[in-house]
Parts: structure tokens; C-alpha cells; sequence
């Protein structure tokens, strides 16, 4: 596995989950990370407990504001030079039926994990052309895989993640590598994000089985560390119990 030492690795979603995950684990491999999440204190504590310092850059960002993300990627810059990957990983999962009209739970994951995934690729694509290396690793779901009821928009928006990583697969062959990683039910804050309270406990009940986020993370480790012509293009990790 080539190292991972010293590539500068922008996370979105990095406050907690599979983000937080994913910065310890490649904090650990030295990496130097640029963090992205609209919960300020909860990154600066993270930026704090993985050493900090000038290898961790870190900004309360909303994924949804095109502008945000593209100051984060610009001080990644300032201060690194490139940007070697980007883990687009956040997202939110508010489930419903769609009787229920959850307008704007719907649009809200549109915003999340469609447009987020959309403007992270757009602030830092014409660099990684330019520079002739990157690696974008899109985070989707089982749900991108398959449907099940309340699941019809989340999983619209999931399978709109893997549907552009791999568009941009095809667009970028020989320039950029491009990995979608769908995960079963990892332990995360995606359930605080549910509105509609049934469905929020059924959603608690299923994710008694859940793993934990470090799974994913070691799968990102895993695209990542490839040889530079090796692109691994999809992942698809459950716990062993989960059937769907």
C-alpha cells in the first residue's frame, strides 16, 4: 500500500460519524487534512485531539453554500499547495414516506447530499486536472443500491451520488481517480436527523446492529493508499448481519 504521508486530504462531514472516522485514522497515516463541518467547536476540538498544528486546517462550512466550500478549498491551497483527495462525506438522512410530504426534509437532502457532493467536486476538480493527480471518494449508501419504503428520496439522492462518481470516472480516466463507498448502517448521528417520529424509532431499532464508523474509514484508507495507477471505483461494506 502506497503511503499516505503527507497527502492533503479535504473531509466534509468531519465533526463526527465516518468524517471524524476518517481524519483520525488518516491523521495517524500523516496525512495532512483539511476539515469541513458547520459545527465549529465540535471541529476544533477534533483538530485538537489529532494534533493540530500546521497539518490540520480546519472551517465551519455548510456543504449546501457553494461559496463556503470553495474558501475552504482556496485556504487548503494557501496553505498546502493542492489538494490530493476529497472525501465527500457529508450527508443527511431524514426518512419518510412519501405520503407524509416531508417538503422540506426532501429538499434539505437534496441540498445535503447532492448539491454538497456537486460543490465539493466543482471546488476541487480544475486543480486536481491541473496538477494531473486527485482522488474524489463520494460517500453513498446501500440505499444507493436498493429502495425501501421511507427511503424513496434518500435513496434518490444516494443513487444520484454514485450516478455523478461515476460520470466523473468516465470523464476524468487517466487524470483522476474516483471512488463511491456505499455503507450499510454505520453508528453516526444520521438518525438524529430523521423528523417524523415513528419513523425515527424504527430507524433507531435498525441501527442496533449498526458498525462502526472505523469500518468505513479503514475502506477510505483503502482507495486511498492504492498505487497511483490503481483506482479502486467502488466499496460496497454492511455489517454481517444486515440483510439489505
Amino acid at each position: 500500500m502506497d503511503t499516505i504521508q503527507d497527502k492533503v486530504i479535504m473531509i466534509t462531514g468531519a465533526s463526527s460519524g465516518i468524517g471524524a472516522a476518517c481524519a483520525r485514522l488518516l491523521a495517524r497515516r500523516g496525512a495532512r487534512l483539511v476539515l469541513a463541518a458547520r459545527r465549529e467547536e465540535r471541529l476544533a476540538s477534533l483538530a485538537a485531539e489529532i494534533g493540530g498544528g500546521d497539518r490540520v486546517l480546519w472551517a465551519a462550512t455548510d456543504v449546501t453554500r457553494v461559496d463556503q466550500v470553495q474558501a475552504l478549498a482556496a485556504a487548503a491551497r494557501a496553505r498546502y499547495g493542492r489538494i490530493d483527495v476529497l472525501v465527500n462525506n457529508a450527508g443527511i438522512m431524514p426518512v419518510s414516506l412519501l405520503a407524509q410530504g416531508c417538503v422540506d426534509d426532501w429538499d434539505r437532502m437534496i441540498d445535503v447530499n447532492i448539491k454538497g457532493v456537486l460543490y465539493g467536486i466543482h471546488a476541487v476538480l480544475g486543480d486536481m486536472l491541473a496538477q494531473g493527480s486527485g482522488h474524489v471518494i463520494n460517500i453513498s449508501s446501500v440505499a444507493g443500491l436498493a429502495v425501501g419504503p421511507g427511503g424513496a428520496v434518500y435513496s434518490g439522492t444516494k443513487f444520484a451520488v454514485r450516478a455523478i462518481s461515476d460520470g466523473l470516472r468516465q470523464e476524468c480516466t487517466g487524470k483522476v481517480r474516483v471512488t463511491s463507498i456505499c455503507p450499510g448502517l454505520v453508528a453516526s448521528e444520521l438518525v438524529d436527523s430523521v423528523t417524523h417520529a415513528a419513523f425515527k424509532e424504527r430507524v433507531k431499532t435498525l441501527y442496533e446492529g449498526a458498525m462502526p464508523a472505523e469500518a468505513i474509514a479503514d475502506a477510505v484508507l483503502y482507495a486511498i493508499g492504492q498505487p497511483a495507477h490503481v483506482a479502486v471505483n467502488e466499496i460496497v461494506v454492511r455489517p454481517l448481519s444486515q440483510a439489505f
